[in-house]
């Protein structure tokens, strides 16, 4: 995202001719600033990130002898840099890995956990829910940060260099500084109004009080200190010590401005959340599409029971011969039905009775897709199913609308020379987080609690997803790796919100199923239905004569200017990787392979 966006993307079949576009950076950036393009094909490893100083930091990993989860932290925490406002040591994540050497799929929960002192009301005031904007600028949003401990349960687990020497890269580019593009400043601008009223955060990222110039250097110094300190002692620095003093402190009293108008609620994040915090080792969600193994992370993300399920209701129709409208009918469909069952049965496991292996089950989505009619669209909020005792068509208590999620976070994906595949979505919730920057620290505050439901979705209905002591909110991150034969296809994932399950699985049935190459199934124009009133378009599809086609069938529509921001890599059958990313949304991501014209 800092580099001059790519123009759109066309065809794969133009993948060696791509040359990123768009005024060179002034003499005060980077003089060696990596090119930003969305598909590199070659051998060795590749990096998609949404960024290229980050995508150019895993794949200097890779080239150096580093593995996929060396790179994919190394890119990460790049990304903390590049990307404050979308992840960063102050958020969280879910990390998935293939290895190659034991044709296993595991993955990491690294999501945020709340307070040992929260309760279903921590949002609510007197009986009544807070407005969601004082919620997510406060301490009281804040949950304890799961991405160092996500790096370190990766590296101990799976990896071959230490923290510290991945961290350098990023040190690096946070001391010297990147190239501000116009993305990054946009961002900084709707954030405007909230920073100005934290002193730290105005400090760092309105220096002035102005907002950051397109073509500038844009320096963190604090946040070069800081990873220099977790490198030296290692990620528990962030949960015990001066560093989460300053975590706890700036969650408990948040530094604002006297100057500042707005409510700004205090957290009660405290020393011992933060010494009790732990990633989770769980088994991956699996179903079988296409005679295809697709993994992805199990709750407390409905990301693979959400996306598993609307693929096991498509598995029985094939897309590939539909028309367009038939085709995007039923994906609609498909995801509003999928959505109504997250509402009601996905939380935390360690919290809830979330009946993964049932939603994920053939017979389940076999007894909610026969909802779907070709000639007639249904209608949200649609009432879930119970996938414990599945019936044909049938209800399972009243309907739920679907809670609001915000849409930011940024996703990775790596591979390496063996054959090891990382599919890594990491985050801070809403861009910009939750405004607080920890003093002297450099680094942003996840708003993250703010994924919990305020108050039950709907009267009399269980909510599985209300805050709870120690508990972690509900996430729609879907990183998701393809196998065929217990070898990997392809992995794909994509920041936005509750967007991010329905761009996952829009992008998964574009190429799948309607033969795009993934780097045209990636730019392809996406809808976002979940189990709401309206299903979202972006401008390719609201502009486009299909729009009307699937009104006449019932379906009403809102447009919506970007949905998603994916990366994925693919396995080529020569052996070859292809790294693909955005073309344009998010100003374009970077593609990278170690060897782009030949084996070294």
């Amino acid at each position: 995202m800092r580099r001059p966006a790519a123009r759109q993307f066309a065809l794969v079949a133009l993948a060696g001719a791509l040359v990123s576009t768009g005024a060179a950076a002034p003499p005060s950036a980077a003089a060696d600033a990596p090119a930003k393009v969305p598909v590199a094909v070659g051998y060795g490893g590749a990096v998609a990130s949404v960024d290229a100083d980050a995508s150019a930091a895993g794949i200097a990993v890779l080239r150096s002898g580093g593995n996929a989860v060396d790179a994919a932290v190394a890119t990460a925490a790049a990304l903390g840099v590049t990307e404050p406002y979308s992840a960063g040591i102050g958020g969280g994540g879910y990390f998935v890995f293939y290895d190659a050497a034991s044709h296993r799929v595991e993955t990491i929960d690294g999501r945020e956990t709340a307070p040992a002192t929260a309760t279903a009301t921590l949002f609510q005031e007197n009986g009544v829910p807070i407005p969601f904007a004082e919620g997510q600028t406060s301490g009281r949003g804040v949950g304890v940060p799961g991405t160092p401990a996500t790096w370190k349960s990766a590296l101990d687990a799976w990896g071959t260099r230490p923290l510290g020497q991945l961290l350098k890269p990023a040190e690096k580019l946070a001391r010297d500084g990147f190239t501000v593009d116009s993305t990054f400043r946009a961002q900084t601008e709707l954030n405007q109004d909230r920073f100005k009223d934290f002193p730290d955060t105005a400090k760092l990222f309105l220096p002035g009080g102005a907002l950051p110039v397109v073509g500038s250097t844009f320096k963190n110094p604090d946040l070069a200190a800081t990873y220099a300190e977790i490198g030296r002692k290692g990620a528990g620095a962030v949960y015990r010590g001066p560093l989460a003093e300053d975590i706890v402190h700036a969650v408990r009293k948040p530094p604002v401005s006297p100057a500042a108008t707005r409510t700004v609620r205090p957290g009660d994040l405290s020393s011992e959340d933060l010494r009790a915090y732990a990633t989770k080792r769980q088994a991956p969600t699996r179903v079988r599409y296409r005679g295809l193994d697709v993994y992805s992370i199990a709750p407390s993300s409905s990301g693979g029971t959400t996306v598993g399920e609307a693929l096991n209701i498509l598995e029985g129709t094939d897309l590939r011969g539909l028309s367009e409208t038939q085709y995007l009918h039923r994906f609609i469909e498909a995801s509003r039905i999928s959505f109504a069952d997250r509402g009601r049965w996905v939380g935390d496991p360690a919290a809830e009775q979330v009946p993964t292996r049932e939603l994920l089950s053939q017979r389940y989505a076999d007894s909610r897709a026969c909802l779907i009619t070709p000639d007639r669209a249904l209608t949200s909020p649609l009432a879930p199913g119970d996938p414990r005792h599945p019936a044909p068509c049938a209800a399972s208590g009243p309907a739920a609308p679907t809670t609001y999620e915000g849409e930011n976070t940024t996703h990775l994906t790596v591979a390496d020379r063996w054959g090891n595949v990382v599919s890594y979505t990491l985050t801070i919730e809403s861009t910009g987080g939750s405004a607080i920057t920890v003093p002297g620290r450099g680094f942003l505050l996840n708003n993250e609690l703010t994924d919990f439901s305020f108050a039950p979705a709907a009267p009399g209905v269980p909510d599985p997803n209300l805050p709870g002591p120690g508990k972690r909110p509900r996430s729609s991150i879907s990183p998701t790796i393809v196998l065929r034969d217990g070898s990997p296809v392809l992995a794909v994932g994509s920041p936005g919100g509750a967007t991010i399950i329905t761009t996952v699985l829009q992008t998964l049935l574009g190429h799948l199923d309607r033969g795009l190459p993934l780097v045209d199934a990636i730019a392809a124009p996406r809808a976002s239905q979940r189990n709401q009133s309206t299903t979202e378009l972006e401008p390719g599809l609201w502009n486009s004569p299909v729009r009307a086609q699937l009104e006449a069938l019932g379906h009403a529509f809102r447009q919506h200017p970007e949905i998603g921001a994916a990366t994925g890599v693919q396995r080529l059958p020569d052996g070859r990787w292809l790294a693909a990313a955005e073309p344009s949304r998010r100003g374009g991501g970077s593609a990278m392979v170690v060897h782009p014209h030949g084996r070294p």
